[in-house]
């Protein structure tokens, strides 16, 4: 399949995990990709992998919290490449694990929200920017099961992951009338180096809420992910699309 040829994707969080399974997808049908990340060696790692596979691909080192480097990330790769079409937002971070509210650091908070969601809003911002141009794109934000149903222990991933649905909620609506579509994907345990920090018990008790009782792969989510980001994907926007193994529960 060629669905992407011709197109220009940029992926945050790229170099590993979610982000790199769905760059390699979009690359592998034809795509070219921009890889955004805040990890320079894993970041050219993933680059020259991709390149060796004969892809078409660039990495750009960004840390989404900052306005100007994701102003200058989508500037790039616009001078490069002459337009974007698909913009995966798939950077994140998980903040503390098993902590209660009134133990939960304050800065940890105030980490967490900058990269989660100021970094997903500076994202989708520079995104529409670049596809009004053109009236056409495709914007997939990674959320969680955590936003739409609350983990324990973890205040600052659920609440942040939150305000990203209502983040496509409402831009989806914006832009309901153009050609471009801003949905959003909440997984719940996705198996990646991600959960690496990520308290045992805390996992435990996620993974035993999935009536599935196993964990998503990199590569079911990329499955999804590229349809929701194909040409094929045209009458849904605004929408948080479920991939938790049957845990949501609207």
């Amino acid at each position: 399949m060629k669905r992407f040829q011709s197109q220009v994707a940029v992926i945050s969080g790229a170099a590993d995990g979610l982000g790199k399974s769905i760059a390699n997808r979009i690359a592998a049908e034809g795509g070219t990709v921009a890889l955004l990340d805040l990890n320079k060696q894993l970041l050219d790692k993933t680059v020259n992998e991709f390149k060796s596979l004969g892809f078409e691909a660039s990495g750009y080192v960004v840390d989404i919290s900052s306005e100007e480097m994701v102003r200058q990330s989508f500037e790039q790769v616009e001078a490069a490449y002459g337009k974007i079409d698909i913009v995966v937002n798939s950077a994140g971070i998980v903040g503390p694990t098993g902590t209660k509210i009134t133990d939960y650091p304050t800065d940890a908070f105030d980490q967490i929200y900058a990269v989660n969601l100021r970094g997903t809003f500076l994202v989708a911002k520079y995104a529409l920017k670049a596809m009004e141009k053109n009236n056409y794109g495709r914007i997939l934000l990674i959320a969680s099961i955590a936003g739409k149903e609350g983990n324990p222990g973890m205040v600052g991933y659920s609440a942040t992951k939150s305000g990203v649905i209502g983040l496509v909620k409402g831009i989806g609506k914006e832009y309901a009338e153009t050609g471009i579509t801003i949905n959003g994907l909440a997984p719940a345990v996705i198996k990646t180096a991600f959960n690496d920090s990520t308290a045992p018990e805390q996992l435990a008790y996620m993974t035993a809420k999935i009536p599935m009782k196993r964990l998503g792969t990199v590569e079911e989510v990329a499955a999804m992910t590229t349809w929701i980001v194909s040409k094929e994907c045209s009458f849904s926007t605004g929408f948080v699309f479920d991939m938790s193994g049957g845990r949501a529960t609207y």
